[in-house]
């Protein structure tokens, strides 16, 4: 049975009939859902359906209102008319509002997907959107023509896509997935338009709800009160008083911190009096709304759903590039701290002798633990200062490292490939330039100079070096000893450096999210912090060493930095690092 075809009529407004063909043509199709609501974004073909539908039977569709006919429409396909109104979505939290828009795509994740970052003008990383947002709002005035849905509810998918379910945590085959069938499958389609504003409170903001609360019911009624109380279903009055609008909305300034958004889909958009655009709908629908249902909720049968579903997890909580998702999902294995709590020098015996650093005449000294940390063939992705010892007087450096070998770096760095010894690098000892005094500059200083392997360039193709290892020194010039980073590096064979960056100022609120994420996903031990770690919090020596965990994870886009660089510094009177990171083309 072929696509839905529309019947002559000589008034029927030609767009209303190909959307409305077109929203019957996308039931049953793939979609990815980190993806705005347009049917544009349908996966495969216009037809090729990933489930089976009962076209040998078809019926015709007529709307004698619009004039408007459609035949051929499959016996699992319903098309019922939808009625017009406003809506409005109280003051609510980022979290409430995103599980709202869910609801009503028939989704049960609390992530936010495509269609909410797209009206609300968001990154994507909703981590990062949520720690920036106070409170969201929506008043808008709906206009669905007719919805089309599939009525099956024993939907079954096509064999071609059960076959091509990865068996294995492959990533480049679930990421071509992904790519070619998306996320979910289309259940129903909206046509019709819609008119709405989002009301995007900013953390820094001093609003109280309240205000806000009578700002979305003020510009509502400023917007729509006489398009609700005078268009009804369509039938509109072409009076004068009817094309003006009340001239009280409420007013907030730009200090406010407060973004409203006006958008519309639907309709002649030039047309800029409310109640004339609501007219046009009819001859220029657009699709208001479609509804989802996984398509690993179909796949129960098969014992491989899990990788799938793992991947398709991975993919909506933090949306990598889907050019980049083959990458992301390699990167995606437990990620550790070296060293281990239990190999941490003097942790269950007697404190080892190490050089010091003195800030003062009369001050604490803070001793440094020169030991060497190396990880051998496990991609670094971050690192930390810490405080060790009893008395939390000790100086360490921590490393972040993936626990196993990501797939895609088997052929370039396998423990059967030679890749040459590892090589220290670090500052020159009498080079002064790079010295800056932590507190006083007759006391303990900092080389800041940055550590990297210089003789890697991007699209080089002998191979790249990345950071296996890392040691804190000092050079003992008494009173002003400095302190110094020496880094360890490895070469990888067969890559080559796509893009670096060095993360000389990170921004807060991320690095806690990043920790709070590192914390929660990471298994190991000894990535939580310890609780050594949360009592140097306390200690004097914290005010002059910034523990900030410095990494890069599945958060920052596109999820597979290595850390190819570091370098020390002091900031604000506290011992600071900071990390360049890398792509690599492999």
């Amino acid at each position: 049975m072929g696509e839905p075809r529309p019947t002559a009529h000589p008034k029927q407004p030609a767009a209303l009939i190909a959307t409305l063909s077109n929203a019957v043509e996308a039931l049953g199709r793939g979609f990815d859902v980190t993806a705005d609501s347009r049917l544009l974004y349908c996966k495969g073909a216009p037809g090729s359906r990933l489930v089976r539908l009962d076209e040998a039977v078809s019926s015709d569709f007529a709307v004698s209102k619009f004039g408007v006919g459609l035949a051929g429409v499959p016996a699992d396909v319903d098309i019922v008319r939808g009625r017009s109104g406003r809506e409005t979505t109280p003051v609510c939290s980022f979290r409430e509002m995103a599980i709202h828009f869910n609801k009503k795509s028939s989704l049960t994740e609390s992530i936010p997907l495509g269609s909410f970052n797209s009206m609300f003008s968001l990154t994507g990383s909703w981590k990062t959107d949520a720690a920036a947002i106070k409170s969201l709002a929506v008043v808008g005035y709906y206009i669905p023509l007719f919805k089309a849905e599939l009525v099956n509810s024993q939907l079954v998918l096509q064999d071609d896509v059960k076959r091509a379910v990865p068996r294995a945590w492959e990533p480049s085959s679930l990421a071509s997935f992904i790519e070619n069938f998306g996320t979910h499958i289309i259940t129903s389609v909206t046509i019709g338009g819609r008119d709405e504003i989002f009301i995007k409170q900013h953390r820094s903001s001093l609003l109280p709800p309240s205000e806000i609360e009578k700002y979305v019911n003020g510009i509502g009624d400023q917007r729509f009160l006489l398009l609700e109380n005078q268009l009804g279903e369509l039938s509109l009055q072409n009076s004068p008083e009817t094309r003006t609008q009340p001239s009280d909305i409420p007013h907030l300034s730009g200090k406010e911190d407060v973004t409203v958004i006006f958008r519309r889909r639907g309709g002649d958009d030039l047309v800029q009096n409310h109640i004339d655009w609501a007219k046009t709908v009819a001859f220029a629908p657009d699709v208001i709304n479609m509804t989802f249902i996984p398509i690993v909720s179909l796949l129960d049968e098969l014992p491989a759903t899990k990788y799938l579903a793992r991947a398709i997890d991975l993919y909506l909580e933090f949306k990598p590039p889907i050019e980049e998702l083959q990458y992301f999902l390699d990167f995606q294995v437990e990620r550790v701290w070296a060293p281990a709590q239990d190999n941490i020098p003097g942790h269950l015996r007697k404190e080892p002798v190490c050089p010091s650093l003195q800030f003062s005449l009369m001050g604490p000294k803070l001793y440094v633990s020169s030991h060497q940390i190396s990880v051998g063939r496990r991609p670094v992705t971050g690192l930390k200062l810490c405080l060790e010892g009893s008395k939390q007087n000790r100086l360490a450096i921590h490393l972040q490292h993936l626990a196993s070998l990501p797939k895609i770096l088997l052929p370039h760095w396998d423990s059967h490939i030679g890749i040459g010894p590892p090589k220290w690098k670090g500052p020159e000892e009498q080079d002064s330039r790079w010295f800056e005094p932590i507190k006083w500059k007759n006391f303990a200083h900092v080389s800041t100079a940055p550590i990297e392997h210089t003789d890697t360039s991007i699209g080089d193709l002998s191979g790249v070096y990345i950071v296996t290892g890392a040691q804190l020194g000092v050079w003992d010039f008494g009173a002003k000893s400095v302190l110094h980073l020496k880094l360890l590096f490895s070469r990888v064979p067969g890559c080559t450096i796509r893009r670096s960056v060095w993360d000389h100022s990170p921004n807060t609120s991320s690095i806690a999210i990043a920790q709070k994420l590192d914390d929660d996903c990471t298994t190991s031990s000894s990535s939580s912090p310890s609780p050594s770690e949360q009592s140097s919090l306390h200690g004097k020596l914290a005010k002059i060493v910034d523990a900030t965990k410095m990494l890069k994870g599945p958060q920052d886009s596109p999820g597979h930095w290595l850390v190819t660089g570091a370098k020390l510094g002091v900031e604000k009177g506290k011992i600071v690092i900071r990390l360049k990171y890398s792509l690599l083309n492999y």
